[in-house]
């Protein structure tokens, strides 16, 4: 089941189930948001999926309509955007045989001290990312993935809405990202709500100049949906990541997402994000990006004004679309109260 929130058409919130064909959106009764149908599950003690199809109703919505009207919410958010921590994590993909060929050359020839940090973090994650019988088992915890900070629910940009780049941004990118959702239960208990795709959205440009600005270049708007797949992500997502500008489709690629074409189980990298007490506050929302599949930044790409990016898979119904405008950055100064 893949549930979606919006705007109705009396310009009221509403979630709906997206059907087979993708054509319509079939109302919840009485559930306005995603965070409140999973707080119904919770009192419930039920299912998300089960509480969601014990709501269908027989009112529905043109879905085509809904995307043309901008009328799309991301498919999860919180009543109050500080309890909505959005983060990260890096270096999770398998990447490109060649990358891979290069790297354990460098490693024969050069030892791992020759290596990057990033490589060196790639490296590991290709030897333990993966306990033997998962992080409960018999492999014990994998190694621990790069992580990061994005910001919490006010950087999230709707789908079909505009990333609004701050006009000192070096580059705004796209990052092509599995994307996982999570309620905080009252006992403190992450619970998965299900995933989406993403698009992380970051300043390749600053990042290259300096590792140590990844913290920085992170700290951009970011965009996930527009559909919520509830239950599993397949261990293989295949995809088509393109960007447009003026109507035509200047780049295209496809990517490969999901636990078949990554370093790190799921599990190992969600026990490394909520081992934190701080990340396991009861009733907050997360939203946690699970690493690049592919970005045009590497093919050279850099995107401009009115550029839209776009991504898409089977798997999770229609594509997710973010035209790219630059705003001003805000005053930084600092007057003593």
């Amino acid at each position: 089941m893949r549930l979606v929130q919006f705007i109705d058409r009396h310009g009221n919130r509403a979630v709906g189930a997206a059907d087979d064909s993708g054509a319509r959106l079939a109302l919840l009764d009485g559930v306005e948001s995603v965070y409140d149908l999973a707080q119904m599950a919770l009192d419930d003690d039920q299912s998300l999926v089960l509480a969601a199809e014990e709501r269908v109703g027989e009112a529905s919505e043109d879905y085509a309509a809904v995307v043309a009207e901008r009328r799309l919410l991301a498919p999860l958010d919180h009543p109050d955007p500080a309890h909505c921590l959005v983060t990260g994590t890096g270096l999770t993909h398998l990447g490109s045989a060649d990358a891979r060929d290069s790297m354990h050359k460098k490693v024969a020839e050069e030892g791992e001290e020759s290596l990057s940090d990033s490589m060196k973090m790639f490296k590991w994650g290709l030897e333990g990312g993966k306990p033997p019988g998962g992080v409960d088992g018999a492999g014990g915890v994998g190694v621990a993935p790069e992580w990061f900070y994005k910001g919490d629910g006010g950087i999230v940009t709707a789908p079909e809405q505009a990333f609004q780049m701050v006009d000192f941004a070096e580059d705004g990118g796209d990052e092509v990202e599995l994307v996982g959702l999570y309620l905080i239960d009252p006992k403190g208990t992450p619970r998965r709500l299900g995933f989406a795709l993403g698009n992380e959205f970051s300043d390749h440009v600053l990042e290259q100049r300096n590792y140590l600005y990844l913290a920085h270049s992170k700290l951009r708007p970011c965009s996930f949906g527009p559909e919520l797949l509830l239950g599993a992500a397949p261990d293989d997502i295949r995809g088509t990541a393109r960007v447009r500008r003026g109507g035509e489709v200047i780049w295209e690629k496809p990517f490969a997402s999901g636990e078949a074409n990554m370093s790190h189980t799921l599990a190992n990298l969600e026990h490394h994000h909520f081992k934190y007490p701080q990340h396991r506050r009861p009733g907050d929302v997360h939203v946690h990006y699970f690493g690049a599949a592919t970005l045009s930044f590497t093919d050279g790409l850099r995107a401009q004004e009115n550029d839209v990016f776009e991504i898409e898979s089977k798997v999770f119904g229609r594509p997710l679309r973010n035209p790219l405008l630059i705003r001003g950055g805000g005053s930084a100064k600092v007057v003593e109260l």
